[in-house]
Parts: C-alpha cells; structure tokens; sequence
C-alpha cells in the first residue's frame, strides 16, 4: 500500500510542476487525505523534506529534454576555428563561442542564459538564507486555506493577463532578448510561490514572464530552466536541515523517496512535452486558471464544511 501512495504522489507531482496549478499545493492538500504510515514525530520533518526532493526528480525532466540546451560545453571540429563576434558580424550568439582548451569550447548564447538565470536566483537564495524558516512557521498552521486562496487568486490573475494580452504581439520571443533586469523580477516573482504555497513556482514565473511582455514559449522554458538550480539548492538545503534536526532516512522512508522520485521523473517527461505542444499550438493559460479557481473553490468548501483544517 505504501508503494501505491509513493507512486500516487509521483504521479501527481510530476503533473502539476510543469502545469502552472502548483505543485506544493496539490500535495500538500493530497498529503490531507493520504498518508503515509509512519512515526508522527517523524512525519511532519520527512514530509517536508519529501516534498522539496520529489520536486528536484521532476526537475531532472528538464535536464534529459533540454540537454542540448542547457549544455554550455561542446567539442570544436577539427580544423575549424571558435567563431568571435568580429569573424562574422553576422552570426547569431548560438554560433558563436570562447575555446578554452584544445578543442573544447563554451557556447556563448549557453553561457549567457545560465547568468540570466544565477541573476533571477539571487531573490530565491536571499529568502532562503533569512526567511524561509520564519515564513514556515508563521503560514505552517493555515497551509490548507492558504493553498485554497492562492490557487483561486492566481487562476483570476491567469485569466485577467491572457484577457489583456489577447491579440498582443510579445516583444521577447527568445530567451537571449531576455535583460538581466527582467531576469531578476522574474527572480522575484519565485519568492511569492516560496512564502504561499499553493500560488505555483511556475505559475508565477509564467505570469512575471508574460506581464513583462514574453511569449509564452519564452515564459515557460525559462520557468523549466530557472527551475534546476532553484530546486537543487532548495533540495540540498532540506536535507542539511533534516540531518541537522538529528534525523536519517530509514529503509521505508528511502523507498518511498526513491518511488515517488522516479515516478515523477517519468512522469515529467510527458508533462513537459505536453505543456511545450500546447503552447506550440498557440493556446493561452486561461484553462489552467479556471482550474485553479475550481479546484481552491472545492478546497475552500471542504475545510468549510468538515473543518479539515483543525487537524491539518
């Protein structure tokens, strides 16, 4: 039955961290109906360790879909000289890279992506170092009514920006036009889902992305991107904390990370490629923001009339 639950949670996960709906929110309003059989004085330290880890298994989607990507390094052909600005006035940044050594060089557009994206975690890591803990446990009592809140707040705001941008030509159609000061608001925009679950990392990115004016390809693949370091920091920080409060993984604890890690690693892959064939085909987020509304409706009306919050 354990197994069973692991896999349910990694089904789930690997769904809604691509999908702007929030990832956090789904399971911590899945962990209110199904949970796993342990210590309850383990289970609140491993649960919040479990669900930042499980987050980094369905980041590690995005490293084997975009590879090539977001790879920086790559091997000169023989003969064939690294490319600068001043050979060819006429090549793209994707052409163009610095030799380091032999014949290995670093791709500038590459390279440049990945300080856009060390820029937009600065706001991610401040939060971490001085806030994180404080914010916990301040919100960690109304974590349920919160996910319900946002998730309806945020669905309203997908729905009024992809009125507003109906018809709207966006002015950044490629992630090398991005400047490093909407890398950073971007940034910024991470720490609203980092404080209250249930607004959606993603969600939030997106919405910081298409307000400043990019295409919703360009949102999203920077939202995948800026995901990677986010979640690894934030994974290896979770477990430092874990340790640190004197806890280790015991053998049921560890399979059950390991099964909800790998099922939401396999199920990423197909969200991914989903969500990138749905914008493809030139569709806004407006559904995505009526299920939200639905959802944190639904979840309102539940704590309401059963009160599950008094035991969350």
């Amino acid at each position: 039955m354990e197994i069973l639950k692991a896999i349910l949670f990694g089904v789930v996960e690997g769904i809604t961290e691509w999908l702007p709906i929030s990832s956090t929110g789904h399971l911590i309003l899945l962990n209110e109906w199904v949970k796993f059989n342990m210590e309850p004085d383990r289970e609140a330290a491993f649960m919040e360790l479990y669900e930042i880890v499980i987050q980094l298994a369905a980041i590690l989607a995005v490293v084997v879909i975009y590879w090539k990507v977001l790879w920086p390094f790559g091997i000169a052909k023989a003969g064939v000289a690294a490319a600068t600005p001043a050979k060819s006035k006429k090549k793209s940044r994707d052409e163009q890279v610095w030799k380091l050594f032999g014949n290995v060089v670093v791709k500038q557009k590459i390279f440049f992506m990945w300080i856009k994206i060390a820029v937009a975690c600065i706001p991610g890591v401040l939060y971490g170092i001085f806030l994180d803990d404080l914010i916990e446990d301040l919100t960690a009592p109304y974590k349920p009514w919160i996910v319900a809140v946002m998730l309806i707040l945020v669905g309203i705001l997908f729905i009024i920006i992809e009125n507003k941008h109906k018809g709207v030509r966006p002015k950044i159609k490629t992630i090398p036009e991005l400047t490093w000061q909407i890398a950073l608001f971007i940034g910024f925009f991470q720490l609203i889902a980092a404080a209250l679950p249930g607004t959606s990392r993603s969600g939030a990115t997106i919405l910081a992305g298409l307000l400043l004016g990019l295409s919703r390809q360009v949102a999203a693949n920077f939202t995948f991107f800026l995901a990677i370091p986010t979640m690894f920091g934030a994974s290896l920080v979770k477990l430092l904390k874990y340790m640190g409060n004197g806890f280790s993984l015991n053998s049921s604890e560890l399979t059950i990370l390991i099964v909800t890690s790998a099922a939401a690693f396999l199920v990423s892959l197909v969200a991914i490629q989903f969500l990138t064939l749905y914008i493809g085909k030139n569709k806004d987020f407006k559904p995505f923001g009526w299920y939200r509304i639905a959802l944190g409706s639904i979840v309102l009306l539940y704590f309401i009339i059963f009160g599950g919050i008094l035991h969350g």
